[in-house]
């Protein structure tokens, strides 16, 4: 290594392989064997210009990734053996002091082959009462933030407009027959998906709880009611034919059917899953097309959505179905949605996003992950300010989204409100423009927080 040397360019990987290897061999040859010398000469020689010249550094494995004094380190992938032997020990952290001696390295490596025996005293003294004083290592646990993860409803917050509350009713059926390992019943899905065409997609008030930012950690059930009625807003847009649109609400109903079979509280869980726990999430996809391939009556593509809407149109995603496999055209549809959704929705570990935050997020999938044409298509439909939004406008007024404008998506009609968005003042169209040419008003954003949902439902409604 050069005298420039500098931690945050090494890759720490092959220590800690060379360090499982040498506490191998310190198992299967003495001390003084020339297989265990050579082995500690080469770890030493890693570290040691490191430590003379930058000093001390700090190594941890957090989920499976390193980490050197705290930033992620992406060096090379062949040290995963490694890396788990080690933290089955319980050697998860290490940390590397000026000073150290080569014969500290086999001494510690002997060492982790006895970390996790009944010895409960702190490693430090353990550590010391063998002659290592410049290396030490430890656990890291996980940090449960819980209390600090922000609480939020499971459901929407009443009034619901009567067709929407009903359709979410039949969903929770549904879903919590499939989670008693019952079938589901065709006939309710059927009756559903007629309700979620003929009149909750035609409500202006479900739809304005539906495609705006949601204060509510909605469960499965609700989320796929939701993820069903926007993608029949992009079939629709999309041009699709009667039987095409009432096929794609069916999939997309059942798309997280799967979900039912994974544990709620990895469902819910704040902060980042573990390796289990993602291997156990991602397999939703493949528990629902098991689910929907022995449930007589519902449509066969309902499996195949269900096993691909995590699946990307450049071949990433999951679940690993083989180079050069295309996800179904009604799977990309469920894949817009489901994803605008999901980021318009809270959750315990965040916020719910804007509209147009989440119309971003999808224009940088288009083309990798999601169909482009079909991110288009669906922004065209949303718009950045969906019907029930609350907005302010450049004068500093506050109002709720009543009507998009086709024309010009940019500029609804809204209805300008006081600030607690619980009394209506007028009505303005804020495509209108002045003499000279010029909008009398422009959004500005998008508006958090819990309104008024009676004066929203009404007004909304109301509208023409």
């Amino acid at each position: 290594m050069s005298s420039g040397f500098i931690w945050s360019d090494w890759d720490p990987g092959p220590f800690l392989r060379g360090l499982a290897t040498l506490r191998r061999l310190t198992q299967m040859y003495p001390a003084g064997h020339p297989v265990i010398t050579q082995k500690v000469d080469e770890l030493f020689e890693e570290v040691e210009p490191g430590l003379a010249s930058c000093g001390t550094v700090n190594v941890d494995v957090v989920h499976g990734e390193l980490h050197v004094d705290g930033r992620p380190c992406h060096g090379e992938m062949s040290s995963a053996q490694a890396l788990q032997e080690l933290s089955d020990l319980g050697a998860h952290s290490f940390q590397l002091r000026p000073g150290l001696q080569a014969d500290e390295l086999r001494r510690f490596a002997e060492f982790l082959t006895h970390a996790a025996g009944d010895d409960h005293r702190p490693i430090a003294e353990r550590l010391a009462e063998r002659g290592i004083a410049h290396l030490s290592c430890g656990r890291i646990v996980p940090l449960d933030t819980r209390w600090r993860a922000p609480q939020w409803d499971e459901s929407p917050p009443e009034p619901l407009d009567p067709a929407y509350a009903e359709a979410l009713g039949r969903a929770e059926h549904a879903f919590e027959t499939a989670a008693a390992g019952k079938s589901i019943d065709a006939v309710n899905i059927r009756e559903l998906v007629r309700l979620l065409i003929g009149e909750v997609a035609r409500s202006n008030a479900a739809l304005a709880q539906i495609l705006t930012l949601k204060n509510y950690e909605n469960l499965t059930y609700c989320h796929s009611v939701n993820v069903a009625i926007l993608s029949l807003m992009l079939g629709q847009q999309l041009k699709l034919d009667e039987h095409a649109i009432t096929v794609l609400v069916e999939t997309a109903l059942l798309h997280d059917i799967g979900k039912t079979r994974v544990p709620l509280e990895i469902v819910q869980k704040p902060g980042a899953l573990d390796k289990a726990e993602r291997a156990v999430i991602e397999a939703h996809t493949t528990f629902g097309a098991e689910i929907l391939v022995e449930t007589g009556g519902v449509h066969a593509l309902a499996a195949t959505v269900a096993l691909e809407h995590h699946r990307g149109i450049n071949g990433t995603g999951y679940p690993n179905l083989g180079d050069g496999v295309r996800p179904h055209v009604l799977s990309q549809i469920v894949s817009v949605a489901d994803i605008y959704e999901a980021l318009t929705g809270a959750r315990s570990y965040r916020e719910p996003m804007k509209p147009e935050q989440a119309c971003l997020v999808l224009a940088r999938e288009g083309g990798t992950k999601l169909n482009t044409a079909f991110v288009k298509a669906f922004v065209s439909a949303v718009t950045f300010f969906p019907v029930g939004s609350l907005v302010r406008t450049n004068r500093d007024e506050v109002g709720i989204v009543l009507r998009t404008n086709s024309r010009d998506p940019l500029h609804p009609v809204i209805s300008i409100t006081n600030d607690d968005f619980d009394e209506a003042i007028e009505t303005v169209d804020t495509s209108e423009r002045d003499e000279d040419g010029r909008y009398i008003r422009q959004i500005v954003q998008t508006i958090g927080g819990r309104p008024n949902m009676s004066l929203v439902a009404s007004l909304v409604a109301a509208a023409p």
